[in-house]
């Protein structure tokens, strides 16, 4: 039982803000000197906090959550603590609230927060036999003070973040976090809730612990100057600022220096800037992923080129904007200006506009911080490019990986279903780290609505559906399985999943076909050129015949969980109508005239996307299905799949025999080389908006998976296959994750002589299949020529 207090600086409690809070708590302690002692805090806060001990920061949090599961971390603080007195301190930042929502100023749509601000934090000081010293639980004894000069700006450009920051430092308590500051004249909290209530009746802050590990935050530094205005690029001084030496940088009163820095890879981090002197200037920071000609308009037209030639070319972007209270340096302590939310930037503009005095720039830094995953997948192969491009895609991966999955780190940083489905499985490749993918799984099944359709993005505190993304979640479900083999995880979220699938079948037409989109919901199905809001240009006159062919795929992967749990009659239910489906589809939109499944009955409206989804309902088969795919791959006329939805054009060439005819498609993978990009975009045309976006990253699951050639052969890696598709490569090696370990494979292919040597898990059954069809199995190693 909890025996903290949920506090803040007054007891609003209940009262709806509309300004964002940036509050600062103390509580100082004595630790014996004469015995060992130990401190485990559990801390949280609404919305989002920083824990410092003794000025160092230890815990950052909470991980986003929603109305119904407000997560909090555990920290042991054991190690940091100090004979005599200690101080654990608290930045806690309150985000407006959210009804009616305005987007660009509410603050970020991922993270959940309540009508008022909120601090938990719960501990005691322990001596070495367990005996209790002091309890540090959050009271009306602990410390705080409002933040007068801490505001969030309306940001159009990145609006789904909520803002960036204008900051007055002359008003801010410099050095708070510190054993030594002088807290006196703050205020005592106020309690605004308690933990608990005996009669069911749940607070906004229904406490659950965190489900993941702590991002990590290490130190790193800016690695060239690309330009600079009001200073020589080559002046010691900016080199020292760039090598982090004692030198400073000087900007006298009355000018402006401009620095634009290369961090080297596009990387999500905690910008830090130590200054002195200088009271009264301005410091602007601009962080951007890449340089963008001059004609680049993000809100009309976005033009991007060679990612990192500053020649010819501008930095786009919103500013966070500091004024300098103007603290003279002394006893190594330095005026430091650090945002509160980490930034996604490769390249960052700094402007420093003196004032009256002068002011020195002493270290301009950041802490890089992503989720900690171990990465145990490799890859490398004949093909340079093909190895460029799982650099590409394992570090765009990590960049999208925080608390949540996010589609992209810039813009949103928001957890949509088919992005993060296709995450998951990126990540599966690498890692046997499923801990974030649990989450997400968790995370859509609480988004559901009372009609049974999942929110495509969460957490987010502004709900949006797109019905053809709840279908998404049924195959996380069924590939988490194949992956790791949780029945239990199936079991937990089963009611979820016919839920969805029950959506569906009630908005079935009397021709069998899923009809048309509720006016509230968005119909999207893929960002393609001439499909200016994701969908058809018949959207409008009939069903989406997308939606009848992703139900059947879903059925399906629900049928295949069914069974595995022992449901075998509802499975058999679940294929039988998804034959009916396909039936209807074959029956309202194949057309004999262009042998082409159009995108809505009736119409003239076709692309590549019903005829791959055909191939993965099942609804062409055989030769057939050899033939569409053919024709549709050769067919210049038709509407491309995106870069993400070619995944699915990958399993409908392998369902068919026809992967060796997939290699062609890096082509448009390889269109990115040469552009200096770290990262891949969210769409492979000339004007993409994100640079870094995980979707795109589909080489980790076809080369882990199909060139490499590892799979499951049953859920769970019980049994492993290995089964390379050598295409147009003479070598390929790599290592592919498993829950059990990784496997190694190093395959060549010389004068028609075919050498494969394969590592697995030594207790794990693996077969190995062979380019000419001859299968061996085997624990452990193999190695083998045909």
């Amino acid at each position: 039982m909890w025996k903290a207090k949920w506090i803040w600086c007054d007891n609003r409690l209940g009262t709806t803000n509309r300004e964002h809070e940036l509050v600062y708590f103390r509580r100082t302690f004595d630790v014996p000197a004469d015995r060992p002692c130990s401190l485990v805090v559990h801390v949280t806060a609404d919305s989002r906090y920083r824990l410092y001990l003794n000025g160092h920061s230890v815990s950052v949090g909470p991980a986003k959550g929603d109305n119904h599961t407000h997560y909090y971390e555990t920290v042991d603080l054991t190690g940091r603590l100090k004979a005599g007195k200690n101080v654990l301190a608290v930045k806690v930042l309150h985000y407006a609230g959210v009804r009616p929502w305005k987007m660009g100023t509410n603050g970020p749509i991922s993270v959940w927060r309540s009508d008022t601000g909120a601090l938990l934090v719960e501990g005691i000081l322990e001596d070495e036999n367990g005996a209790s010293i002091k309890a540090v639980h959050t009271d009306s004894g602990w410390k705080c003070m409002r933040d007068e000069g801490y505001s969030l700006v309306a940001t159009p450009f990145i609006q789904w973040l909520g803002g960036l920051e204008n900051v007055n430092g002359a008003k801010l308590p410099h050095g708070w976090q510190e054993i030594e500051f002088d807290d006196s004249a703050w205020a005592n909290a106020a309690v605004c809730s308690d933990t608990h209530n005996a009669f069911g009746e749940l607070s906004a802050w229904v406490l659950t612990p965190r489900p993941i590990p702590p991002l990590y935050e290490r130190e790193s530094r800016f690695l060239r100057v690309t330009r600079t205005e009001g200073v020589d690029i080559d002046d010691e001084e900016v080199r020292s600022i760039l090598q982090q030496k004692a030198l400073p940088l000087r900007v006298k009163p009355g000018t402006k220096v401009v620095l634009e820095l290369d961090a080297g890879e596009l990387t999500t981090g905690y910008l830090s800037l130590k200054m002195s002197g200088g009271a009264g200037a301005e410091v602007r920071l601009l962080c951007t992923e890449c340089y963008e000609p001059e004609e680049s308009d993000p809100r009309r037209k976005r033009v991007k080129g060679i990612r990192d030639q500053a020649e010819g070319q501008r930095l786009i972007g919103e500013y966070d904007v500091y004024a300098v209270a103007g603290i003279e340096r002394g006893n190594n302590a330095f005026e430091i200006y650090e945002p509160f939310s980490f930034r996604t930037f490769r390249f960052v503009r700094f402007e420093f506009m003196a004032a009256d005095e002068l002011l020195e720039v002493h270290e301009v830094g950041f802490r890089d911080t992503a989720y900690p995953l171990e990465v145990e997948g490799e890859f490398a192969c004949s093909d340079s490019d093909l190895t460029q491009l799982w650099g590409l895609s394992l570090r765009t991966l990590q960049r999208c990986m925080h608390e949540t999955y996010e589609d992209c780190p810039y813009y949103e940083q928001l957890q949509y279903t088919m992005d993060t489905r296709l995450q998951m499985l990126f990540t599966y490749q690498v890692s046997r780290d499923n801990r974030l993918a649990r989450r997400a799984i968790h995370d859509f099944y609480s988004s559901m609505l009372p009609s049974g359709m999942l929110q495509c993005r969460y957490p987010s505190v502004y709900t949006q559906v797109i019905p053809s993304f709840s279908l998404y979640w049924i195959h996380m479900l069924h590939e988490h399985y194949s992956y790791f083999g949780d029945l239990q995880l199936v079991r937990r979220y089963l009611s979820g999943m016919i839920a969805v699938l029950d959506w569906f079948e009630r908005h079935r037409t009397p021709e069998g076909i899923v009809g048309m989109t509720p006016p509230e919901y968005w119909t999207h199905f893929d960002w393609v050129q001439e499909w200016p809001g994701g969908a058809p240009p018949s959207k409008d006159e009939g069903p989406m015949i997308l939606h009848s062919l992703m139900y059947a795929v879903a059925l399906k992967k629900a049928g295949d969980l069914l069974e595995w749990i022992g449901w075998k009659e509802a499975a058999s239910e679940y294929r039988e109508r998804a034959e009916e489906v396909n039936q209807a589809v074959i029956r309202t939109a194949w057309s004999d005239e262009e042998r082409y499944f159009s995108n809505s009955p009736k119409t003239k409206d076709f692309s590549q996307h019903p005829q791959v989804w055909a191939v993965l309902s099942g609804a062409i088969e055989g030769n057939d299905a050899v033939d569409l795919l053919t024709r549709t791959m050769q067919d210049s006329g038709l509407p491309v799949l995106s870069i993400p939805m070619t995944y699915h054009l990958f399993r409908a060439l392998e369902s068919v025999g026809m992967y060796e005819a997939s290699f062609g498609l890096w082509d448009r993978w390889r269109s990115i080389i040469g552009l200096n990009m770290t990262t891949l975009p969210e769409v492979f045309h000339k004007t993409p908006r994100s640079d870094c976006h995980a979707w795109s990253a589909v080489p980790l699951a076809e080369f882990a998976g199909n060139i490499l050639g590892v799979k499951p052969a049953e859920p769970g890696y019980k049994r492993i296959r290995v089964q390379p598709y050598p295409g147009p490569l003479t070598w390929a090696k790599g290592a592919v994750a498993t829950k059990h370990g990784p496997v190694h494979v190093d395959w060549s292919l010389d004068n028609g002589q075919f050498r494969i040597a394969v590592k697995g898990p030594e207790h794990i059954p693996v077969e190995l299949v062979l380019p000419d069809g001859t299968v061996e199995a085997f624990f452990g190693q193999i190695e083998c020529v045909v």
